[in-house]
């Protein structure tokens, strides 16, 4: 069975062990860290590379944001699951736009941890489901391949033609693409899309 390795990053003892304990009881789930000091982040994250970064959010909101987006650019391998006792629109909408895969509340079910865990090793993003881009995160694999098409100035038609779907369709994943990123026009999606790490 392939384990999916996690660093816990907190400043709180107990309740990274806690979380550590929890994690634990499931097969597929290794922590491999905790860190408790900003100081220690990258060394640490270097030096076990893991999978997923579980940030148990402390109050300085900011800080938390600083982090995620620092590990998204330096660290793109390690995805981030932040957990977090603020759940205001705000604040998920802009650990999203930071760059995290993922956004529980301390709120949530250990079960919703856990899932939004796996979900994230396997690339897909997981945020509340009241949010204006539920819908959305992250595109299909057709609307990514459109993306990139339209990020390489490409028609329609000639996507439509590289990908062997009709202008409509095409028309159709733009659109979606679109309302999925919150932007209005193509090339405020290629912007968004490599922003968001959707594109390289």
């Amino acid at each position: 069975m392939v384990k999916i390795n996690i660093l816990i990053i907190g400043d709180h003892g107990l309740v990274m062990d806690g979380i550590r304990q929890l994690l634990e009881r499931e097969p597929d789930l290794e922590v491999v860290g905790a860190v408790f000091s900003p100081a220690e982040l990258e060394k640490e994250i270097a030096h076990f590379q893991p999978d997923i970064i579980v940030i148990d959010a402390p109050s300085q909101r900011q800080n938390n944001l600083i982090w995620t987006k620092n590990i998204s650019s330096r660290f793109p391998a390690s995805k981030v699951v932040m957990l977090s006792g603020d759940a205001s629109a705000e604040y998920v909408h802009a650990v999203h736009e930071a760059g995290a895969y993922a956004f529980v509340s301390k709120c949530d079910s250990a079960e919703t941890l856990i899932h939004a865990i796996r979900e994230s090793y396997r690339g897909v993003k997981s945020f509340p489901t009241d949010l204006t881009f539920h819908d959305g995160s992250p595109l299909t694999d057709m609307e990514l391949d459109v993306l990139d098409l339209i990020a390489r100035d490409k028609t329609n038609r000639e996507i439509g033609e590289q990908l062997n779907i009709s202008k409509r369709t095409v028309e159709h994943h733009v659109s979606s693409i679109l309302r999925k990123l919150h932007v209005k026009s193509r090339a405020g999606a290629v912007g968004k899309a490599f922003r968001l790490g959707l594109l390289e």
